[in-house]
C-alpha cells in the first residue's frame, strides 16, 4: 500500500505528534497503512443481551442491562472498594471498581439504566462482575449488533487513552478516508477460483464486521493474500535461483556402483532410494542443487549424503559435511571414516580442536585436490580453508547455522555455487517447511531400516519410580546400557545442577553394583567426551546427563532412556531425545517421567509421545501448541511475521494460496498479462521492503 497510505499518522485528525510518536514505538506504527494492517487478534460479541438469572461462570464477557439500586464505598486505605447494587427484571447483581473509584462515583447515579460489560463471577449465590466497562442506554445501542474489535496495545499507550477503543476511534475515521483508494491486491481470476471477497471490503469487514459471515471471508481473504505473496516470492526466488544459478553437472556414477556391489553393509530403504535418486537428478542436471532432506533420527541420511558425495567424487569433485557441534561432527566422521577407507578416499576432520599442525596439512591436501571429504564444524567456514573444486557442501541440522554463515560455504567455488544438501532430523511440519523451505525442493526419507524396532514409551509419575528402578535393573542384567536425563532450563542452571547430582546420587543409591557416567554444560569438553567414550566402550551402565546428549551420541547397545520432570521438555526436545536409543536390534524404551499435577499442554505433549513414533505428526502437535516462531528459533523468524495468517491453524489455507502461487508461475511467470497487473504491482511494492531471503538455504 503506497500514496495516501504512506501518510504519517500523525497527520490523521485525533492523532497528533505525541499519540503517534508512542505508536511508532510501542506498535511500529507509522503510517495510514501500519494501523489499517493492525488486525483486531479477536472479537467481542455485542449483538448478544444477557438477562442476570441466565448468567453462568462459563461465560465469557458478556452484556447486561440493568438499572443502579445502591452505590456505596466499602473498606478504608488500600482495600477500599466501590460497590453498585443493579437489577433487572429477572435478579440483582453488583458491580465493583478497586481503581479510579472518585471518577467511577460521578457516573453512576441511582435510578439510572445502563449497558455493563463484563466477566461474570460467583460470590456464594451473588453474581458480581469487577470494572465492567459500562455506558448509559440509549436508542442506539439498545439495538446495536456488533462484534467489537479487540486491538493489542500496551500499558503505556492504555495511559494516553489508545486502549483497544482508542484505536478503534482511529481506524473509525480512517477507514471511511482510505476506503475508495484501496487498491485491490489479486487477479479476477483468483478472486472468482477461491471465492474471495475483495480487499476494500475485507478490510472494512476485519475492522467493523456487520455480521459473523462476512468477518469470516474477511479473514479468509486477508490470510490467504499473506500466504500467497509469501508463497510466490518464494516460487519466484527459486525460478530465478534456478535459472541464474549455474551448477556444476556431476553425473558420473562409477564410485557409486563399486560401492553398491562390493562394499555397502546393508540393503537401502525404498524410501533411500527415492532420495538419491531425487539428488542425483538434480546434480546432473546443469542447475544448482538446494535440497532439504528430511528424515527421523535413525531413518539413514547419512548414507544418503555419503552416496551423494561419491556422485560428487567421480565427476571430479569433492564434497563437505559442516555439524553444528564437534560431537556431531566427530560422530559423523567416525561413521564415514570406514566407508571412505573402504573406497580409497581421502577423508578429514576440521573443528576447533584439531591441532595447528594437521590444520596446515589439511589445507594442503584440500588445495591440491588430494583431500575428497571434509567433515567439519564453523571451522570450515574460515578464509584459509580453499577447495580444489567444491562440488558438494552438505550441512546437517541447518537451522542452527546462520544464513550469513552458510552463505560463506557457497562462495568456496568460484567458477560454479556448490550443489547444497541440507539435512535436519527435527521434521519440520508441511506448512511450515513450505514456508521456511520453500524455494527448496524438499525430500522426505519416511521409512526406517528393516528389523529396527520401534521405541516403546510410557508415562510414568513419580509414585512409580521403583518399580521404574526395577525395570532398568531387569535392562541392564540383559546386558543392556540406560540414559537417565535431566532438564537444563538455563535461567536457573545452579538448580539444575543441584537437580542433577541429587539425581545422580540417588541413582548411585539406588545401583550401587553399576558403574555411572556423568554428563553436564557445565564440564570441560574433554572431561564431557572422556565420560562419553566410557559410555560407548561399555565401561559404565548408566548415563546421567543433562540434554547436551539431545543431538550426536551413537550408543546400540543403549536401549533404555529416562527422562525426568518430562513436563519440562519441549515435544521436539522429547523426541530427539528419544532417538538416541533404538539404535541395535533389541527392542528398546523410553520411560517419561513426570509429577502428577500436569499443564493442559504438558499433558497433550506427553500423550502425544506414548501414542506416535512419527517425527512429523509430533511436529504437527508441536507446532500446534507452540506457534511456528519458537519452533524455528529467532533467525527464522522473519519469515513467519505474518500479519494474520496463523501457520499452525491455517494449514488448508497455506496450501490453496501455494496451488494459486505455483500455477501463476507456470501460466505467467513474468506477470505480464493485463489481469496479473495488480499482482505485479504488489509484487513490485514488497520488493522494496522484503528482507531477501533467496540465500535462506
Amino acid at each position: 500500500m503506497s500514496g495516501i497510505f504512506d501518510t504519517r499518522i500523525e497527520y490523521l485528525k485525533g492523532v497528533g505528534p505525541q499519540k503517534a510518536e508512542l505508536l511508532n514505538k510501542e506498535l511500529n506504527i507509522f503510517t495510514y497503512g501500519d494501523i489499517l494492517q493492525h488486525y483486531p487478534f479477536r472479537y467481542e460479541d455485542r449483538t448478544k443481551f444477557f438477562k442476570i438469572r441466565d448468567l453462568n461462570e462459563e461465560l465469557e464477557n458478556v452484556q447486561v442491562m440493568a438499572r443502579i439500586k445502591t452505590v456505596e464505598l466499602i473498606g478504608t486505605g488500600g482495600k477500599k472498594r466501590l460497590v453498585a447494587q443493579v437489577f433487572d427484571e429477572t435478579g440483582e447483581m453488583e458491580m465493583t471498581w478497586f481503581k479510579g473509584i472518585q471518577w467511577v462515583v460521578k457516573k453512576l447515579p441511582v435510578g439510572a439504566a445502563f449497558i455493563f460489560f463484563g466477566k461474570p463471577a460467583q460470590y456464594g449465590r451473588k453474581w458480581s462482575m469487577a470494572h465492567p466497562e459500562m455506558e448509559p442506554i440509549t436508542a442506539a445501542n439498545e439495538k446495536r449488533n456488533t462484534f467489537q474489535p479487540v486491538y493489542s496495545t500496551t500499558e503505556k499507550l492504555r495511559a494516553k487513552f489508545l486502549d483497544s477503543k482508542g484505536i478503534s476511534r482511529i481506524l473509525e475515521v480512517l477507514v471511511p478516508l482510505v476506503f475508495p483508494q484501496i487498491p485491490e491486491t489479486l487477479s479476477p481470476e483468483i478472486l472468482h477460483q477461491y471465492q474471495l471477497i475483495g480487499k476494500q471490503e475485507a478490510i472494512r469487514q476485519i475492522h467493523f464486521p456487520t455480521s459473523p459471515e462476512l468477518l469470516h471471508r474477511a479473514r479468509k481473504r486477508l490470510k490467504f493474500e499473506e500466504f500467497f505473496y509469501l508463497q510466490l516470492r518464494l516460487l519466484m526466488m527459486k525460478v530465478t535461483r534456478t535459472e541464474k544459478s549455474r551448477g556444476q553437472i556431476l553425473s558420473n556414477t562409477d564410485l557409486l556402483t563399486d560401492f553398491y556391489k562390493n562394499h555397502i553393509p546393508f540393503d537401502l530403504t525404498n524410501a533411500q532410494k527415492r532420495v538419491i535418486r531425487e539428488i542425483y537428478g538434480d546434480m546432473k542436471s546443469s542447475r544448482q542443487m538446494n535440497r532439504l532432506v528430511q528424515g527421523d533420527v535413525g531413518s539413514g541420511k547419512t548414507m544418503v549424503a555419503f552416496i551423494s558425495m561419491l556422485i560428487a567424487i567421480s565427476s571430479g569433485a569433492q564434497a563437505c559435511l559442516m555439524a553444528p557441534t564437534e560431537i556431531l561432527a566427530n560422530q559423523h566422521y567416525e561413521g564415514l571414516k570406514g566407508y571412505a577407507q573402504m573406497m580409497g578416499l581421502k577423508i578429514a576432520l576440521l573443528t576447533g580442536s584439531v591441532k595447528k599442525s594437521a590444520r596446515k596439512i589439511i589445507h594442503e591436501e584440500l588445495l591440491n585436490g588430494e583431500l575428497k571429504i571434509l567433515i567439519g564444524t564453523h571451522a570450515l567456514l574460515e578464509d584459509v580453508v580453499q577447495f580444489q573444486n567444491l562440488g558438494l557442501a552438505i550441512v546437517d541440522e541447518q537451522h542452527r547455522f546462520g544464513v550469513a554463515q552458510r552463505a560463506k560455504l557457497w562462495a568456496k567455488n568460484e567458477e560454479f555455487i556448490p550443489h547444497v544438501l541440507v539435512m535436519t532430523a527435527t521434521p519440520i511440519p508441511r506448512t511450515l517447511a513450505m514456508t521456511l523451505y520453500g524455494d527448496l525442493d524438499v525430500s522426505v526419507i519416511d521409512e526406517m531400516p528393516a528389523g529396527r524396532k520401534p521405541i516403546q514409551t510410557v508415562h510414568r509419575y513419580d509414585k512409580d519410580r521403583l518399580k521404574v528402578f526395577g525395570f532398568i535393573n531387569e535392562e541392564i542384567k540383559k546386558g543392556r546400557q540406560v540414559y537417565i536425563v535431566y532438564p537444563l532450563i538455563e535461567e536457573s542452571e545452579k538448580l539444575d545442577l543441584k537437580n542433577l547430582m541429587d539425581g545422580y546420587e540417588s541413582i548411585a543409591r539406588a545401583f550401587p553394583q553399576y558403574h555411572l557416567s556423568i554428563v553436564h554444560g557445565g564440564m570441560k569438553a574433554e572431561d564431557k567426551d572422556f565420560e562419553m567414550q566410557r559410555f560407548v566402550k561399555g565401561e559404565t551402565h548408566i548415563m546421567v546427563a543433562t540434554t547436551v546428549i539431545e543431538v550426536g551420541v551413537n550408543v546400540p547397545n543403549a536401549s533404555v532412556m529416562v527422562i525426568e520432570n518430562a513436563e519440562r521438555f519441549g515435544l521436539s526436545q522429547l523426541h530427539q531425545l528419544r532417538g538416541r536409543v533404538g539404535r541395535g536390534a533389541e527392542q528398546s524404551y523410553c520411560v517419561l517421567m513426570s509429577k502428577y499435577e500436569l499443564s493442559k499442554d504438558s499433558r497433550i505433549r506427553l500423550e502425544t509421545m506414548v501414542r506416535t513414533n512419527d517425527g512429523f505428526e509430533i511436529a504437527d502437535v508441536d507446532l500446534r501448541l507452540r506457534g511456528p516462531g519458537d519452533l524455528m528459533g529467532t533467525q527464522q523468524s522473519g519469515i513467519t511475521d505474518l500479519l494474520i495468517a496463523d501457520l499452525s491453524k491455517d494449514a488448508p489455507l497455506l496450501t490453496l494460496a501455494r496451488d494459486a502461487a505455483q500455477q501463476l508461475v507456470i501460466n505467467d511467470p513474468e506477470l505480464t498479462q493485463p489481469d496479473n497487473a495488480a499482482i505485479l504491482r504488489q509484487v513490485k511494492q514488497q520488493k522494496k521492503t522484503a528482507v531477501n531471503w533467496s540465500r535462506i538455504s
